[in-house]
């Protein structure tokens, strides 16, 4: 160890022993990376986004109610929280006519909902719709808030493999 180290050792431990500050000596490269690094902004934290698929299919206006307000008191709880939700409500077989404009006994209020909530989607089955217009000989409308998925079962699966918690009330 050179002379002016030991020196240094020297006067650290005993400013130490003393109870005294010490002051550390920067490197000429260490000032600039740590001056940098100061001006550097804080990563924001990732926001952590909770997304649940639920499932409609049975035509009984309880558990098309029942769906909605999960949903809602899912978005409102993580809303409190500061946190985003992101909900699908798919429907198919019988479930379908919770998105039919002729059947529907939650139109209106999936039209609120969906007003309210950009993160809420309303799904429906293309393949129950099909068979639903042949079985009944006439075109079937949905409301205009519901997206159409080719198959509604491999709409959740496709949503389960993306993380998606899985809900049937």
């Amino acid at each position: 160890m050179s002379r002016a180290l030991s020196y240094i050792a020297t006067a650290a431990l005993v400013a130490t022993v003393a109870g005294l500050p010490i002051a550390v000596a920067q490197s000429p490269t260490q000032a600039p990376q740590r001056a940098a690094a100061a001006k550097t902004p804080a990563k924001p934290t990732p926001t952590v986004v909770h997304k649940l698929a639920i499932q409609v299919n049975d035509n009984q206006p309880a558990t098309m109610n029942l769906a909605l307000n999960n949903a809602k008191n899912v978005l409102d709880y993580y809303k409190s929280k500061g946190e985003k939700a992101e909900i699908e409500v798919v429907a198919f077989g019988p479930g379908l006519h919770m998105f039919r404009d002729d059947t529907s006994p939650v139109k209106v209020r999936i039209a609120e909902m969906s007003l309210a909530e950009p993160n809420l989607k309303f799904i429906a089955c293309a393949n129950t719709l099909a068979n639903q217009s042949k079985a009944e000989q006439k075109p079937i409308t949905l409301i205009s808030e519901a997206q159409m998925t080719p198959s509604g079962v491999v709409r959740l699966m496709e949503l389960q493999k993306q993380g998606y918690a899985y809900l049937r009330p």
